[in-house]
């Protein structure tokens, strides 16, 4: 693991190669996808739950006939 003063190096030669402007961009994008991830890993849950839910209910109405 880098020590602080490394980090800080590190982040105001990336700083200076990107600039400010660029740097924000890039951390909105950023932002923006990792949102977009989680969003459509919350979707996929809330899929799975459901069909879940109807195999179970298909399970127990096979069983009860």
């Amino acid at each position: 693991m880098p020590s602080p003063t490394e980090l800080i190096i590190i982040l105001a030669i990336v700083l200076l190669i990107f600039g400010g402007k660029r740097l924000k961009n890039i951390g909105s994008d950023l932002g923006g996808a990792i949102k977009g991830f989680k969003s459509t890993m919350k979707e996929t849950e809330k899929k799975e739950d459901v069909i879940e839910g109807e195999i179970k209910a298909s399970d127990d109405s096979s069983e009860n006939k």
